[in-house]
């Protein structure tokens, strides 16, 4: 049973802008801290951009801040991630994961995950 669903992903020139969500039909977002993390071709998973459920508190890699945000849709029992000013080296695979106990990208230790959606930033 897959429990997050990303989506959004896909093939974006460099500079170009996609919006990746995350979202559960069998739980509610608003009660776990939700990150998203990347795993480029031969790379290490990296967390990218982490939401607390106090729903104010965010982290960001350094790789990303300014370009990326993370944010919230109670409505939807969605977690959105807007990228702007995308680069080759953003290509990877993005991952939503969720917890009720940790956050922060330190750790990959989320109880929650999804299978993942492709995002290719080429020319």
């Amino acid at each position: 049973q897959v429990e997050l669903v990303e989506s959004g992903g896909g093939w974006v020139r460099p500079g170009g802008s996609l919006r990746l969500s995350c979202t559960s039909s069998s739980f509610t977002l608003t009660n776990f801290a939700v990150a998203w993390f990347r795993q480029g071709p031969g790379k290490e998973r990296e967390g990218v951009a982490c939401i607390v459920n106090d729903e104010k508190t965010t982290y960001y890699a350094d790789s990303v801040k300014g370009r990326f945000t993370i944010s919230r849709d109670k409505a939807k029992n969605t977690v959105t991630l807007q990228m702007s000013s995308l680069k080759p080296e953003d290509t990877a695979v993005y991952y939503c994961a969720a917890d009720s106990w940790q956050y922060g990208l330190g750790h990959s230790n989320y109880e929650l995950w999804g299978q993942g959606t492709q995002v290719t930033v080429s020319s």
